[in-house]
């Protein structure tokens, strides 16, 4: 499967230009499941993690996002190529 993943927060590690998202592998979750979880529930837990439902756009959330410049890049399992 050949995926884009776009992205527009520029402060993110894995963010490039035309707002392309580089990581690996992402974890896409409800607003209040991300709010109840710490930073390090990511994609390389996913497998793991139970469905949840949203009901809209606006209840969903990024996990993968790393500050960019962080010491954090291997947040999806794999580190980014630069």
């Amino acid at each position: 499967m050949n995926q884009h993943i776009h992205c527009i927060v520029s402060d993110c590690h894995y963010w490039d230009h035309g707002n392309m998202c580089r990581a690996n592998e992402i974890l896409v979750s409800t607003d209040s499941f991300a709010n109840k979880r710490p930073d390090r529930v990511d994609a390389t837990m996913a497998k793991q993690l139970a469905p949840d439902t949203a009901g809209t756009c606006m209840s969903t959330c990024c996990k993968t996002y790393v500050p960019a410049g962080s010491n954090q890049i291997n947040a999806d399992g794999v580190k980014r190529m630069t």
